[in-house]
């Protein structure tokens, strides 16, 4: 199926995603300074730059978009357009936040994901609330 699209408009649609200050990010910032946590955000020195850092408790997380990280939910459909761009693209942001994983767990960190389909209104409570006790933890 072809891009509903022109290539000047897409382009326009794709500059405007934030890469930093997301609104799944801010729902979670928002939460655990709610809950009494404080943080720094987006801490370029750390591997991946990670969206919120928790230095008291040594925990780092990470708010990722299902469909820029390829979560295994309904949220995550591959392309049908350009898929000689998407699939790599995709592919090495997994591969590389692997890595970062890797790299900031055997610097001591706790590493935790949040996934923006965890963040929707029926479930987001919940997620909340377990990521205070694995944060705690």
């Amino acid at each position: 199926m072809a891009d509903n699209h022109s290539k000047e408009v897409r382009s326009k649609n794709m500059s405007h995603i934030r890469s930093t200050n997301s609104k799944p990010e801010e729902i979670v910032r928002k939460y655990l300074f709610s809950k009494g946590f404080r943080y720094r955000k987006n801490v370029r020195t750390l591997p991946g730059c990670p969206d919120i850092v928790l230095p008291k408790y040594h925990t780092v997380i990470f708010v990722n978009g299902c469909f820029w990280h390829k979560h295994d939910c309904g949220r995550f459909v591959w392309p049908s357009s350009n898929t000689e761009y998407w699939i790599p693209k995709i592919n090495r942001n997994v591969e590389r936040d692997k890595q970062n994983h890797k790299k900031l767990i055997d610097m001591g960190w706790k590493v935790l994901i949040i996934w923006e389909c965890e963040l929707k209104k029926n479930v987001r409570e919940k997620r909340l609330t377990k990521l205070c006790g694995e944060i705690i933890s």
